[in-house]
């Protein structure tokens, strides 16, 4: 079964930090580009960044570019978001995504 779940999300204040997490398993995790999307409440989902097979390359859309860094371990199959210098409208449920399936998401609040 493909699976990927989130966590590390949580409440924090702006200008604090935070490190997302996406373990995948069913699938050769190693072999697959994977990326970050957001969803804020009533609004459209919002694509965050990308990161290749092999880690070498990444994206990331203008909004959070010089924040956010993407990374991935592929022994551990695992995805990463590191989080830095966060604002208010970073607030959503952000979620992985890679081999045709999108995980559950984990709530980041950005709030004084």
């Amino acid at each position: 079964q493909v699976q990927l779940v989130e966590s590390g999300g949580g409440l924090v204040q702006p200008g604090g930090s935070l490190r997302l997490s996406c373990v995948a398993s069913g699938f050769t995790f190693s072999t697959y580009t994977m990326k970050w999307v957001r969803q804020a409440p009533g609004k459209r989902l919002e694509w965050v960044s990308t990161i290749n097979s092999d880690g070498d390359i990444t994206n990331y859309a203008d909004s959070v570019k010089g924040r956010f860094t993407i990374s991935r371990d592929n022994a551990k199959k695992t995805l990463y978001l590191q989080m830095n210098s966060l604002r208010p409208e970073d607030t959503a449920v952000y979620s992985c995504a890679g081999a045709e399936v999108s995980g559950q998401g984990t709530q980041v609040t950005v709030s004084s």
